[in-house]
């Protein structure tokens, strides 16, 4: 892959990964838009693998207590804290597990890989972002999230496997619509991203180890350090704007005008 393409992927993923905006799709449309080689869902992965990093240092703090949580529940300290929040997380996270390897298997995930599904997806989501922000309450705290609560945000994460819906912004989505504010919202959605990306980097990275080949090896690289730098100013923003009291709205319109052109494009 040229340089310029491993730039300008980086540079995408980085900025709209944690943005709920839906990274997936944007890095899709790159080669739909420009007629550049399709990079490929490995190389995808790669760039999301930077943006782990990212999170990981942003959030260091909640992802030590991960760490901590999950350490309690191997010695049987169920009561903890840090035990509750991994085990909300876990939870969170078996959906898109399943839905991923179960669409893996069928091998249909290239399948949503066009305009038409992008469009839609981004068109529905930024909907339903608005619903949700608009109307969800604002007093929900970490400490009160569920295990059902984890479970809906869970499914709203194995629906983002289709691009242009966001991970992120299917998270925020059912946060909001479960009554937690939008930097607690943010928080969470952002912490169930660290087992998911780290789960489909390592099948991809294994693979990719598996066959040998050093040369994407190294581009892979290139791209994920790329991305890691753009994800952490974009994450450093978002967050700021969230304790500055900003709506969801912004991204909504954004998302609004991106899926009414994608469909345009689609149909034309």
């Amino acid at each position: 892959m040229d340089l310029f393409d491993i730039i300008a992927l980086a540079l995408i993923q980085g900025v709209t990964e944690f943005l709920p905006i839906s990274s997936s799709g944007h890095l899709i449309l790159w080669p739909l838009l420009t007629g550049r080689p399709d990079q490929g869902v490995t190389m995808d992965v790669a760039v999301h693998l930077g943006t782990l990093v990212a999170v990981v240092c942003y959030f260091r703090t909640d992802v030590a207590r991960l760490f901590t949580g999950a350490r309690d529940i191997l010695t049987g300290q169920f009561a903890t804290a840090d035990a509750r929040l991994a085990l909300l997380i876990s939870i969170a996270t078996l959906p898109v597990l399943a839905l991923g390897a179960l669409l893996k298997q069928a091998d249909m995930i290239g399948a949503l890989r066009s305009a038409e599904v992008i469009g839609w997806a981004t068109l529905i989501g930024g909907l339903l972002l608005w619903a949700a922000d608009r109307w969800g309450a604002t007093d929900g705290k970490g400490e009160s999230w569920t295990i059902g609560g984890a479970l809906m945000m869970g499914a709203a994460q194995a629906l983002a496997i289709i691009p242009g819906t966001s991970r992120s912004g299917a998270c925020m989505t059912m946060a909001r619509a479960l009554g937690f504010g939008r930097v607690e919202a943010a928080r969470l959605a952002l912490l169930m991203a660290v087992p998911t990306i780290l789960a489909a980097g390592l099948v991809e990275t294994a693979s990719v180890v598996s066959e040998g080949n050093l040369r994407i090896g190294a581009e892979l690289l290139l791209g994920a350090a790329m991305s890691c730098l753009a994800a952490f100013a974009a994450l450093f923003v978002m967050m700021r704007m969230f304790a500055a009291t900003w709506t969801m709205l912004p991204f909504v319109l954004y998302r609004l005008a991106l899926g009414t052109g994608l469909l345009i494009y689609a149909y034309s």
